[in-house]
């Protein structure tokens, strides 16, 4: 099975699995035993109680003693991340498989799996032209449940004010960490670009990625449409070949300036076409992750 195949994940009807099956699909590829160990130390034994994990028993101490003890770990890292999810009206749209939404949801069930695999704390902010809801981070494992139900109860609806929003996060952040902002970005970049800043500006380390449907990318249609606005009452009957350059000299700037701006604030910018598959993505944050982890 093609694990990251959106096509596949779309037949799978809960976010659980198809966040596992996208877990599971990166984990082939790489030695997850490297992984452990790397997010906290030993710190000191303390005795068993009925529900402890076995595999955390001191086996050396067990037989030196005639006892059952457990190692206890202490957490060397700070890292919390927000995964920041758009849930704006145009995030419903899909012309094939996912919706950018549903591609966005997984993609934050994965990330957020592998972050609390690494003992990190991770919660997800949900958000239209207002944060619909926030999950503050933790890193315990059975937080993922609270995570996947807010995805799950989430529809997108509404306009969308992602500009500010971040501001409005940059104001509210305590400590900084690692934003992870999933989106469409229909928005105003240079708008955006100043609440990106403030994150950074805070100490925030921050990753883009953004999302767009491969129709919105190629803009591929021939005989005259009615095209709407998902966000606003707004209708235009048009002749897609006439229009089709123009709006893609509008496309390519728009995602320019995006990248541009991301630049200027060392921020990591991924644009992702819904169609393909999420492991581009994983890949894109696992490098980061290697490279920024707080040690």
């Amino acid at each position: 099975m093609n694990y990251f195949d959106p096509k596949v994940l779309a037949g799978v009807k809960t976010l659980y699995l198809k966040s596992r099956f996208v877990v599971d699909g990166m984990m082939v590829g790489i030695h997850a035993s490297r992984a452990k160990g790397l997010s906290s130390e030993f710190e000191e034994h303390r005795g068993y109680a009925q529900g402890d994990e076995t595999r955390h028993i001191d086996w050396k101490a067990y037989a030196k003693f005639d006892r059952y003890f457990i190692k206890e770990y202490r957490e060397t890292t700070n890292l919390r991340a927000y995964l920041v999810m758009d849930c704006s009206a145009s995030m419903r749209y899909a012309s094939d498989g996912l919706s950018k939404f549903d591609y966005g949801s997984v993609l934050a069930a994965a990330l957020a799996s592998l972050m609390l695999k690494q003992q990190d704390s991770v919660g997800v902010i949900t958000y239209s032209d207002k944060i619909e809801q926030m999950i503050p981070p933790k890193a315990a494992h059975d937080h993922l449940l609270a995570i996947l139900k807010a995805l799950e109860d989430t529809r997108p609806q509404g306009a969308t004010a992602t500009a500010a929003v971040l501001q409005d996060l940059a104001a509210s952040l305590k400590r900084r960490g690692l934003i992870i902002l999933i989106s469409d970005l229909l928005d105003e970049p240079q708008d955006v670009a100043k609440g990106l800043k403030q994150l950074r500006a805070r100490g925030s380390e921050v990753i883009v990625f953004h999302l767009l449907d491969r129709e919105e990318l190629e803009f591929p249609f021939k005989s005259p449409c009615l095209f709407q606005d998902m966000e606003a009452d707004l209708r235009l009957l048009a002749d897609p070949q006439a229009i089709r350059p123009a709006y893609l000299r509008a496309l390519r700037s728009l995602m320019d300036r995006y990248r541009q701006a991301c630049v200027a604030h060392q921020i990591d910018y991924s644009l992702f076409d819904t169609s393909v598959g999420l492991d581009q993505a994983l890949v894109r944050y696992l490098t980061w992750r290697q490279k920024f982890r707080p040690r």
